[in-house]
């Protein structure tokens, strides 16, 4: 499994392969290209070449995820199978924007939606959208919908031939994980952790991420960004359970690429 973290700013577009699959989390590209901003089409001309891209999963309706140009760029020229997004709806101009993307494409390919709101009698296991992966759902849940961030979707990624996984976790923040970590427990340990919320300091608790135990945390958060992402108490969980901490916004900014293989887990800086 290979995971593509690029430098897109203060938001996230990960893109991850396997074998010949592929699927992208998150859609965000910014109107601008200061600080060392990856150009996104390049870099999925380059990383989807010789892939499907069988899925979208959108963690959350807020612009920095759910971006209007992103999308188009992913379904009309890529053209996945599936995209994958929490039940909760967080009306607002942008995601009425997407939707609309959404709607436009759903003429022209048959696709399906899957639209994801765990309850006790809900299987959060969705085994049959790729042949390589496999998608555990943790998040969100019934009980506790509250909020748009509490709403992200947190989402397990096994890849079935190497059984390395990756957790894809939104912006979820501390009261969520506190119903993950009752609900969830061991079942969340995971090899690469998406860092919360943009690595907030109110993005998990110590006791998730000591269920999670990562070797490796990745964090999406823009070159010299308005909101101090990733603050220092984050920065100090991460580096006090997981061996690797990353972010894109280190220096002036770059784009990741971590190898999950059996043998080991290692990130690089990625260029186009």
């Amino acid at each position: 499994m290979e995971i593509f973290t690029l430098n897109i700013g203060q938001g996230q577009f990960v893109i991850v392969t396997g074998k010949s699959q592929a699927f992208i989390v998150d859609t965000y590209v910014p109107s601008d290209n200061s600080n060392n901003i990856i150009n996104v089409k390049g870099a999925l001309a380059k990383i989807l070449e010789g892939k499907e891209l069988i899925g979208l999963i959108v963690t959350g309706f807020d612009a920095d995820h759910f971006n209007e140009t992103g999308m188009k760029i992913v379904l009309n020229k890529y053209r996945p199978n599936w995209i994958m997004y929490p039940k909760y709806f967080k009306k607002t101009d942008v995601a009425d924007a997407c939707f609309k993307v959404i709607e436009s494409f759903e003429k022209q390919k048959k696709f399906t939606r899957v639209s994801v709101s765990l309850s006790k009698n809900d299987s959060r296991f969705y085994t049959t959208l790729s042949t390589e992966f496999t998608f555990e759902v943790f998040s969100p849940h019934i009980d506790d919908m509250n909020s748009s961030n509490n709403c992200s979707l947190v989402i397990k990624v096994k890849e079935i031939s190497t059984r390395r996984t990756y957790l894809i976790t939104g912006d979820t923040e501390n009261d969520r994980w506190d119903s993950i970590v009752r609900y969830f427990g061991d079942v969340l340990s995971s090899d690469v952790l998406d860092a919360p919320h943009h690595g907030s300091k109110n993005g998990i608790t110590a006791k998730a991420i000591s269920l999670i135990k990562p070797d490796t945390v990745l964090i999406s958060a823009g070159v010299d960004n308005q909101y101090g992402h990733p603050d220092k108490e984050a920065i100090q969980l991460f580096t006090t359970y997981a061996k690797h901490c990353y972010s894109t916004n280190d220096g002036k900014g770059q784009s990741l690429k971590t190898v999950a293989t059996e043998q080991g887990i290692n990130s690089y800086i990625f260029k186009v």
